[in-house]
């Protein structure tokens, strides 16, 4: 056979080449993204975590995105939209979003709920009720302030994924584990930081009741004057006793957090003569620019400037 009839790549002139290679590409990446597994989670340290366990494998979209509070978040008709384009939603639970189970169910999503607080070990706060004076439980619902209970969110999350996507279940798993031994390395990390402050001075003031389960694992006393619920205001008695307990106790570690009104803070500070710290990740991520970006960004973030403001106790 003569060479000169043999097909030849280099034949070709090498814009073809490249429009072909150009258009392969493209549709290599529509099929890409078409193939990930569109999860919806309620609020960003949630979509923080489905992405960490889900990886290539899914697009996740946030409800209530970075700086923004998700207690008194509203849906949107776009975001029923969103819940029925999705294979799974993944919210908290134990009561922090109210309005996801409303908003599942106006929208008609049949698909998965995962809820990512499932097993956690629920801790109780008494909260004044209205001007009965009668105080009742209430649940915090704010978990993650943990980071043993974080392993349990995301082994929750990989099981939520495999029930939809078993092809990814040993990817899922895989990430999941290897996370849990990040979280395990944090939660070491930070005993060891806050085990340099003589436990008479672990005392801060933060804007609201956020820090229950993070109080309880690392021995920090926390007061708030605003409660579990950032939309609550305090009462003008709830706020001149805690001016009394900041004096009294000589507390000088006081916080805003980034998603609550800096005002009330600054007013207990001036009032009490305490200095106000950076800002406090709680209940949402920062944006990507900040220190709190991902879930495992902002718990350092926090300990280390609940160290700093401690030690001026």
């Amino acid at each position: 056979m003569n060479p000169t009839d043999t097909f030849s790549l280099s034949a070709l002139p090498r814009r073809v080449l490249l429009a072909s290679a150009t258009a392969l590409a493209l549709l290599g990446s529509h099929a890409h993204a078409a193939d990930k597994l569109p999860v919806t989670a309620s609020f960003s340290i949630l979509g923080d975590l489905v992405r960490v366990v889900g990886g290539d494998r899914v697009v996740v979209t946030t409800l209530v995105g970075a700086n923004e509070d998700a207690h008194v978040f509203e849906a949107k008709p776009t975001d029923a939209k969103t819940l029925l384009a999705s294979k799974l939603v993944v919210t908290n639970g134990l009561g922090f979003e109210p309005w996801a189970g409303k908003l599942i169910k106006s929208a008609g999503y049949k698909g998965e709920v995962v809820v990512a607080a499932k097993g956690v070990k629920v801790r109780h706060m008494k909260e004044e009720k209205g001007h009965s004076g009668h105080d009742h439980e209430e649940t915090d619902p704010h978990a993650w302030q943990n980071p043993n209970n974080v392993a349990l969110y995301v082994r929750n999350i990989a099981a939520g994924l495999s029930k939809v996507d078993a092809a990814g279940a040993t990817s899922y798993q895989a990430n999941a584990e290897a996370y849990v031994k990040e979280l395990q390395a944090l939660d070491a990390w930070a005993k060891e930081q806050i085990a340099t402050i003589p436990a008479a001075k672990r005392k801060v003031i933060t804007s609201h009741d956020a820090f229950g389960y993070f109080a309880a694992q690392y021995g920090v006393k926390f007061l708030a004057p605003q409660g579990v619920n950032t939309d609550a205001e305090p009462s003008a008695k709830q706020v001149a006793q805690l001016i009394k307990q900041i004096q009294h106790e000589k507390i000088r570690a006081v916080f805003v957090e980034n998603m609550s009104n800096p005002k009330l803070i600054a007013q207990l500070s001036k009032d009490a003569g305490a200095v106000v710290g950076a800002s406090l990740y709680s209940d949402a991520l920062s944006s990507a620019d900040q220190p709190g970006a991902t879930y495992l960004q902002m718990m350092r973030h926090n300990v280390t400037q609940l160290v700093a403001g401690m030690k001026l106790n």
